[in-house]
């Protein structure tokens, strides 16, 4: 009997089961991807020439490098306590009236932002503050009036 050559025809050697699959003689490791060379039209000259650069915006001049201050790129903060009494003025009225009159004092001094948002807090725990105490004057005074005609009486 014959055994059946290793080789086909061919010259490859073929494979069997259960075996690697042998790799072709190469220098680059067989995991290495392979080498693309560049992309058509590299190295060749624009014909439209180089690209500009970009350049400040229109009406701002180029702003150099450690500038004092807040400069003109740059917005001031807001002041925190302003934010607060705004915020307060809506949830417990008589903080948020005095947080902004903390916080109008504060942006006086540091040159902060939001001094309309503490004058809008000092302005609605004002109103919520007395429309609370107006209701608890006419709640007192009714409350008084029904006592005292004997409301309750038998």
């Amino acid at each position: 009997m014959s055994q059946p050559a290793d080789d086909d025809p061919g010259g490859r050697p073929t494979s069997h089961p259960g075996t690697p699959h042998p790799s072709p003689p190469s220098s680059a490791p067989p995991w290495s991807t392979p080498g693309y060379g560049p992309p058509p039209g590299a190295g060749t000259p624009s014909p439209y020439g180089p690209q500009p650069g970009y350049g400040p915006p229109p009406g701002h001049p180029p702003q150099a490098y450690g500038q004092p201050g807040w400069g003109p790129g740059l917005p001031r903060p807001t002041n925190t306590l302003a934010i607060l009494a705004l915020v307060l003025a809506f949830v417990f009225a008589p903080a948020g009236l005095v947080l902004g009159i903390v916080a109008r004092r504060q942006i006086r001094q540091t040159g902060e932002e939001g001094d309309g948002l503490a004058l809008a807090g000092i302005i609605i725990g004002a109103i919520v503050t007395a429309m609370f105490a107006l209701a608890v004057i006419a709640w007192v005074v009714a409350f008084a009036s029904i006592v005292s005609s004997d409301g309750f009486a038998p």
